[in-house]
Parts: structure tokens; C-alpha cells; sequence
């Protein structure tokens, strides 16, 4: 069976969406919804750049959003169906969409709302992230622990591969005790704007409560499998509780594509830019197969495995 998954931020780049947009009208018209709806010229930004402006985390994440929802569309069209879905993150947005819980309109207002809130917090409670290669969790959760100051693991992404997330002073302590220990590969800070899923984005969270209460949700109409517990969710309200818990909480991804692996998927499609999550899924579960869908050339090689509504 086959799951659609969803990039988050840092999956971003200039001309991103572009090919699609031009080849086919169904991505073309998710940049021109994107566009009436928020009243700017995102299509413009995702297309042309500059990088320096798709880099802040108030365009990031509409613009991946936008691209994955874009993807999407055009696999719909070509008969290519998931027996679930699940998103990184920002990602888990367009998995909302992907999944029937919300419209894409509703998932821009959300977006942008959260994305505008994340980066005040940013500013308000300056933190940062970094990326600790070849640990196991317990042991760089016993460094977290030693740290002064506000410091958590934010990103279980696959075996050996973990993000923390803090305050600057306590996140940099902690790179300095993982590169001492045995075993670490890479040890390496992150080019962001706040300490995402860390207690530091309590403000933005507090502040997205009254946005997620605005938007209807629905049923899943597919399975989703939502980042804070790494398993499936059956209703819109525990739906919308998890995504006010997802701003501060760790991104439970391995978990995410263990659940998988127990309903027997062992095909994977990444929807939207970048081959991020595609290499986790090929370190975490080897024996299954990740293609991505970000152009059309990447998306004949995912119509000719899957399409026709073919799910093995």
C-alpha cells in the first residue's frame, strides 16, 4: 500500500513548483488560489525568488505548503491515491488537506497564522536547533538534561538522525557534549529563526488556539497519522488538539513511519519539495521504497509506479 508524505520547512528553493504550474492546470490554479487568498504574490516568490525572502519562516512555509497542496492536485488527477497520508511538521498541513480535514483556503489562513506566530516567538525568546547525527535518543536526552536553561530533543526523525531545540546558550552546550560522545557522527546547528517545537513557542501556541478554533474541520476521509503521537488520529477534535500540542512538542516522525510499517504500507510518495523525508524512510524502514514528486520528471516515475489508482 501506498502513503503520501508531506516536507516541512527547509525543504524550500527558487523555482520550486515552477515545471508543474506551467505543464499542468491543476497546479496552476492551487498558486493562483494561494495568490487570491492571501492577496500576494507567493506563485511570484516560490518561481523567482530571492531566496533570501523564501527563506523567512512568514513565506517558507506557505510556499512549501503551496507546492505540496500544487503536487497533490496533479497526482490526484493522474489516479494516484494513498491508503494514508502524514506531513513533517508544516507538512502535516497539507496532509490535513490531502486527508479531507480542511480545505486548502482554510490551510493558508492556518499556515500563515502560525507562521507569523512562530517567528514573533522567535524574536520575543530568541532560540535555535541543531541536528545530532549517530546518538542514540536516550543518550542525548541525558545531555538535554544536564543543560542549563531550555533545551528538549524536537525532531525524532530516524534512527540516529534527532533535532534539539532550545534556548542558543543551552542548544550549543549541548552540541559541544554530543561531539565529545561516542559515536556522534555530526554535529551541526540549523539555519533557523526560533526554537520550533520547544516550551519557547509557547506564546506562538497560545496565540494559534483561536485560529484553529475558526477553522472547520472535518473527518479524515484517509488515515492520518499526526506528529505528536506517531499514530493515527480519528476525529477532527483530536485532530485539532494535536496541532495546538504539535507547535511546542517534539515531531515524532520514526514513530510516524513505524505505525505505517504495522498497516502494511511499504510504499512511500513525498509530495512537494526537496528528498528529505524520502531518506528517512529508506533509513528507517530499508525494505520499503520512497519516491518524491517535485517536478515531471519526478512525477512520471510516481504515475508509472502508482497511477491508475494502484496501490502495491
Amino acid at each position: 500500500m501506498l502513503a503520501f508524505i508531506f516536507p516541512g520547512q527547509g525543504s524550500q528553493q527558487v523555482g520550486m513548483g515552477a515545471e508543474l504550474a506551467q505543464t499542468y492546470p491543476a497546479a496552476d490554479a492551487v498558486f493562483q488560489e494561494a495568490d487570491a487568498v492571501l492577496g500576494r504574490e507567493l506563485q511570484q516568490l516560490c518561481f523567482e525568488g530571492p531566496e533570501e525572502d523564501l527563506k523567512q519562516t512568514e513565506n517558507t512555509q506557505l510556499a512549501i505548503l503551496t507546492c505540496s497542496v500544487a503536487a497533490l492536485q496533479v497526482l490526484k488527477e493522474c489516479g494516484v491515491v494513498p491508503s494514508a497520508v502524514a506531513g513533517h511538521s508544516l507538512g502535516e498541513y497539507s496532509a490535513l488537506v490531502a486527508a479531507g480535514v480542511i480545505d486548502f483556503a482554510d490551510a493558508l489562513h492556518l499556515v500563515h497564522a502560525r507562521a507569523s506566530f512562530m517567528a514573533d516567538a522567535g524574536k520575543t525568546q530568541p532560540g535555535t536547533m541543531a541536528a545530532i547525527l549517530g546518538m542514540e535518543t536516550e543518550q542525548l536526552q541525558g545531555l538535554c538534561d544536564t543543560a542549563e536553561g531550555v533545551v528538549n530533543i524536537a525532531n525524532y526523525n530516524c534512527p540516529g538522525q534527532l533535532v534539539i531545540s532550545g534556548e542558543v546558550e543551552a542548544v550549543n552546550h549541548v552540541l559541544e557534549l554530543a561531539k565529545a560522545e561516542i559515536g556522534a557522527r555530526r554535529c551541526r546547528p540549523l539555519p533557523v529563526s526560533g526554537a520550533f517545537h520547544s516550551p519557547l513557542m509557547a506564546s506562538a501556541q497560545q496565540k494559534f488556539a483561536v485560529s484553529l478554533e475558526s477553522v472547520a474541520m472535518q473527518s479524515p476521509q484517509v488515515d492520518i497519522v499526526m506528529n505528536v503521537t506517531g499514530e493515527f488520529a480519528a476525529d477532527a477534535d483530536s485532530i485539532r488538539h494535536l496541532l495546538f500540542q504539535q507547535i511546542t512538542r517534539p515531531v515524532q516522525w520514526e514513530k510516524t513511519l513505524r505505525t505505517f510499517e504495522k498497516t502494511d504500507i511499504t510504499h512511500f510518495a513525498e509530495v512537494g519539495p526537496g528528498k528529505v523525508l524520502s531518506g528517512l524512510v529508506k533509513r528507517t524502514l530499508p525494505e520499503s521504497s520512497a519516491l518524491n514528486v517535485e517536478d515531471v520528471e519526478t512525477l512520471s516515475l510516481v504515475t508509472d509506479e502508482y497511477g491508475n489508482g494502484e496501490q502495491t
